[in-house]
């Protein structure tokens, strides 16, 4: 997608540009949201009120409403340019609303529309925060959450007892990340630039890197175990994976 494609696209041209940016990193990226939708019907039932958490562009959100037509979502994020594609994507749909609010911010949830929510889900979003921020943002969710409410968490949850397995599966992806490129797939960094070459997000680009800098995350990438022992340790029932992948797993809490 050259540069002059993007600058002059519509919000749903921005939407699935970023969808293709995610999947050059994440392939089973579509596969990891089928099993979460799919948690969420066995769970809370086809009607969840979501809170659809560090949202992106509302990549959950929409796959959501699509497959869910009574559903509701609330998205939070602190990313301007990221939630100026959601808000101009979602426009006029009632079903969805957005939040900006720093989930570093021991207050943040004072900002969200509801007191209590069916299901917290979030995907490739929460490899931003340090342990001691994940632990205390996972301590605060369960007040979030109704009785019989989950939570859900997509990320990157590497397994770092198997080292050669580890490093064959990442030539491997990378062989196949570098042929998508030769084909002309666009990397974060490409994204990024092309989104500051947009009038509508140049702006909202230029304040999001003075948020967080030019590097792609600062953050932890703990394993599923560590996940799951942390969320119950914040008071969740029962929490496991759900889903994995070589490189990622699905972590689910249930309240």
């Amino acid at each position: 997608m050259s540069t002059e494609t993007v600058a002059g696209a519509d919000w749903q041209a921005w939407q699935n540009s970023w969808d293709r940016q995610q999947e050059w990193y994440l392939p089973d990226r579509e596969e990891r949201f089928r099993v979460m939708l799919d948690m969420v019907e066995a769970l809370v039932g086809p009607e969840p009120r979501v809170l659809d958490l560090a949202c992106g562009t509302g990549s959950i959100s929409d796959r959501l409403l699509k497959r869910f037509p009574k559903a509701e979502s609330v998205g939070v994020d602190l990313d301007p340019a990221l939630l100026a594609i959601a808000e101009g994507y979602f426009e006029g749909e009632r079903r969805v609303r957005f939040v900006r609010a720093d989930l570093k911010d021991p207050g943040w949830a004072a900002k969200l529309p509801h007191d209590s929510y069916d299901a917290v889900l979030t995907a490739t979003a929460l490899h931003w925060l340090h342990t001691e921020d994940l632990r205390g943002l996972y301590g605060q969710l369960g007040g979030l959450l109704r009785d019989g409410g989950v939570f859900m968490n997509a990320d990157h949850m590497p397994e770092e007892s198997t080292p050669r397995i580890n490093a064959a599966e990442r030539a491997f992806r990378h062989a196949r990340m570098d042929r998508a490129k030769e084909a002309g797939a666009v990397d974060w960094a490409e994204w990024w630039q092309l989104a500051a070459a947009d009038p509508r997000l140049a702006g909202p680009t230029a304040e999001r890197f003075e948020i967080y800098g030019s590097d792609h995350a600062d953050g932890d990438t703990p394993s599923a175990a560590w996940h799951t022992q942390v969320l119950r340790e914040s008071g969740f029932a029962e929490a496991r994976p759900v889903w994995a992948s070589p490189t990622d797993a699905l972590v689910l809490g249930l309240k």
